[in-house]
């Protein structure tokens, strides 16, 4: 069926907004393409999919990347290829958006090669993509033949004096107390990511709903531009990427379901369950010769045995209401921490809950230590960076370290953004902090531990948190017609893999600040996600008090060997005097003290920020500042220098950069005929300005006026003066 040249479709959604959809003009031979549209704006959505699946692949092998493109914003990108790299973690969050939504929306048994390409090839700086990019995906995933079971589209919800805005300009964002970005289909939402300032249960329910409305028009608008584009949506392309053998099926399952769900009924650890379960299989297998388990198919094998244990924990749950390590739902497995583990670094702490365990560390810095970030739609500084470390020595398992994943770097996000709300403000913290979590144990709810051990590290580091914050990972196992439904508080590794939801919440006790969630059915129902919410609110509580028991406040000071940070606001003419002449005043002071100096400008002011790693270096770079940035005043008294002796005096430097002259009469009391012996250069004195010219603003200092004045002599006072012998 050949496509129209340039078909589209343009609709209008929150504040007058208008989104332009197109295809069949760009991208052709993908087996998809669309370009959206919205101001300058424009990102373009491909999609191949391949025709046959790879050998003996069992799951959906799909690839998300989205790309920025430096000449959307008209920059050179820097560096030395002057190309673009590698995905940025910026590129990395924003695709792993898509892939959350776009996943659960393709059959269980199509496992063809897919790839999802997302490019921002105009940008209207004001305008964000991240909110844009999964509704192109769909519409481009619609123009083809690919079993998708969508449309699905993405909004972001802002919140601004208590109203909700759809998809906010770049310049609101900073007026919003809540940001998050929802995904979903007509019917059901099926993705969340974001943060908010602390807002209820309720609240944040009113915007999933406020965001559901716009999602249903945006799906309704990509099968308009179907119809237009080939009368209707192509039928799907037919697939056969899995063997069936159902009479093999219904043996395994008749001779191994009954032990499996006797034993996940024990409680036992992940790793002893999973002996467990090879040892059923092993005794199942051992009835056949060797022959004829050579013969059987080892795929299927795998997979009907991995459905018996899936079936088995979710019927235990739904109909007995028993978790696989025998806690209640609601309950929270046994929490243990400590702080203070790590005695070199600046903060540290070490939260076990259950088989999941974190240690976090946390160094502080200046600001030469700020993460400078350089991509076309995110420019600028940061000081607060967290790092997700998940070695695979925490899951037992043995795999080579390559850097962290999209994984890693997705959970790391999400614990940045719950412990960043909660940070003093820039004027309060003059730190750039780096959090790095190591996870040294996991069996579910990593991304959360590191949550709870970085509040804790960063208290005990000393940094003034607003409120202590939490985390928790909430599941959900429900029946095929959604009526039967248990929800899971704290949930592991397995019941986040054979459960339908991933409802990460991080908050303090007054509400949530950040939030991701995962859904992988259809179906789900409001008072589900109400009632998630409710029992994370109690679990989240729960955490926050067994972390109180070991740090309830940041400490009072920071530890003895964290650099000492110190601010001056000063007003900008001083800058270059700070500065000097090729930077020779800065780098003199930074020689003299071994401080670390860094200035910047904002806010009409000037900003002095002084690393020291001791108390007197950072007294002696604040007293030579201030006194460059001193006005001098008549009557002050001041620690000077002798710069020069001359016959007439000696001038002397009292305040950074400003000298006056100390002339011979005032030096002392005593008639001083010339300066000979008097006055050494590089002396120290005291001395008290005592006039400024208007005129010339040159400075007249005095040291005798410091000093006591001695008593005049009987005879002296009898004495007539040479104008009375007159």
């Amino acid at each position: 069926m050949s496509v129209n040249i340039g078909v589209s479709k343009t609709f209008e959604f929150g504040d007058g907004k208008e989104i332009t959809l197109e295809t069949g003009k760009l991208a052709k031979q993908a087996d998809g393409s669309v370009v959206l549209k919205m101001g300058k704006t424009m990102i373009l959505a491909t999609v191949v999919s391949a025709q046959e699946a790879k050998e003996g692949v069992d799951f959906l092998p799909l690839s998300v990347d989205y790309q920025e493109k430096f000449a959307s914003v008209g920059r050179i990108p820097g560096g030395f290829l002057k190309r673009e790299a590698r995905l940025s973690d910026y590129e990395i969050l924003i695709s792993r958006l898509v892939d959350r939504a776009l996943r659960p929306l393709f059959p269980e048994d199509y496992h063809a090669d897919t790839q999802v390409a997302l490019s921002l090839i105009s940008s209207d700086e004001n305008i964000l993509p991240d909110a844009l990019v999964g509704f192109a995906a769909s519409a481009a995933l619609l123009m083809t033949d690919i079993p998708f079971l969508g449309p699905i589209s993405e909004v972001r919800v802002g919140r601004i004096d208590g109203q909700f805005v759809l998809n906010p300009y770049k310049d609101q964002l900073e007026h919003c107390d809540i940001d998050i970005i929802v995904a979903g289909t007509a019917n059901d939402i099926n993705m969340v990511e974001g943060e908010c300032n602390e807002i209820s249960e309720t609240e944040f329910v009113d915007a999933l709903k406020f965001a559901h409305e716009a999602i249903k028009k945006q799906c309704q608008a990509q099968l308009e531009l179907a119809e237009a584009a080939f009368g209707g949506r192509k039928p799907a392309r037919e697939y056969n990427h899995e063997p069936k053998d159902e009479e093999m099926e219904k043996r395994m399952y008749a001779a191994m379901f009954d032990k499996v769900y006797a034993e996940v009924k024990t409680g036992k650890k992940k790793h002893e369950r999973k002996e467990v379960f090879g040892a059923i299989l092993e005794e199942y297998l051992s009835q056949f010769s060797e022959e004829e388990v050579a013969e059987m198919n080892s795929f299927l094998i795998k997979k009907y045995f991995g459905n018996i244990q899936y079936d088995a924990m979710r019927r235990m749950v739904l109909d007995e209401g028993q978790r696989l390590d025998g806690r209640k739902l609601d309950e929270v497995r046994p929490i243990w921490s400590e702080v203070d583990y790590l005695p070199a670094a600046h903060g540290s702490s070490v939260f076990t809950r259950g088989e999941t365990q974190s240690l976090t560390s946390v160094t502080l810095g200046s600001k030469m230590d700020e993460q400078m970030l350089d991509s076309p739609m995110n420019t600028g500084y940061n000081k607060f960076i967290l790092h997700y470390n998940f070695p695979a020595f925490s899951t037992g398992e043995v795999r080579p370290n390559r850097g962290p994943g999209r994984r890693e770097i997705g959970h790391g996000n999400l614990a940045m953004r719950g412990l960043r709300k909660m940070l003093p403000s820039r004027e309060e913290n003059p730190y750039t902090i780096r959090v790095v979590s190591d996870i040294l144990e996991s069996n579910g709810s990593s991304s959360m531990a590191t949550v709870c051990a970085g509040s804790l590290a960063l208290m005990d580091a000393g940094i003034k948190m607003k409120k202590a914050v939490s985390g928790i990972a909430m599941g959900l196992i429900t029946d095929t017609d959604g009526k039967n439904y248990k929800i899971l508080s704290d949930i592991l590794g397995d019941e986040d893999h054979l459960g339908d939801m991933d409802f990460k919440v991080v908050g303090t006790e007054a509400g949530i600040v950040a939030c991701q969630m995962d859904i992988k059915i259809n179906g789900l129902n409001w008072n589900v996600v109400v009632e998630a919410l409710q029992q994370a609110r109690g679990g989240r509580l729960h955490i926050l008090g067994e972390m109180n028991k070991t740090l309830d406040a940041p400490r009072a000071d920071y530890k003895d060997h964290a650099p000492r940070i110190e601010t001056l606001v000063v007003e900008p003419e001083f800058i270059g005097a700070i500065i000097g002449p090729g930077g020779k005043v800065i780098q003199g002071i930074q020689k003299d003290t071994g401080t670390t100096i860094t200035i910047e400008e904002r806010e009409g002011k000037g900003h002095v920020e002084i690393a020291a790693t001791n108390g007197e270096a950072m007294r002696k770079a604040v007293g030579i500042i201030k006194g460059i940035v001193a006005v001098p005043e008549v009557g002050e008294v001041y620690e000077g220098k002798v710069k020069s002796v001359v016959d007439f005096g000696a001038f002397v430097e009292f305040l950074p950069g400003k000298e006056g002259l100390l002339h011979i009469s005032e030096i002392s009391w005593k008639r001083i005929d010339k300066m000979e012996g008097v006055l050494e250069v590089g002396e120290e004195i005291k001395v008290k300005l005592i006039e400024v010219d208007k005129r010339t603003g040159k400075f007249r200092l005095s040291r005798k006026a410091l000093l006591p004045r001695p008593e005049r002599k009987e005879n002296d006072q009898a004495k007539p003066s040479p104008e009375g012998q007159a």
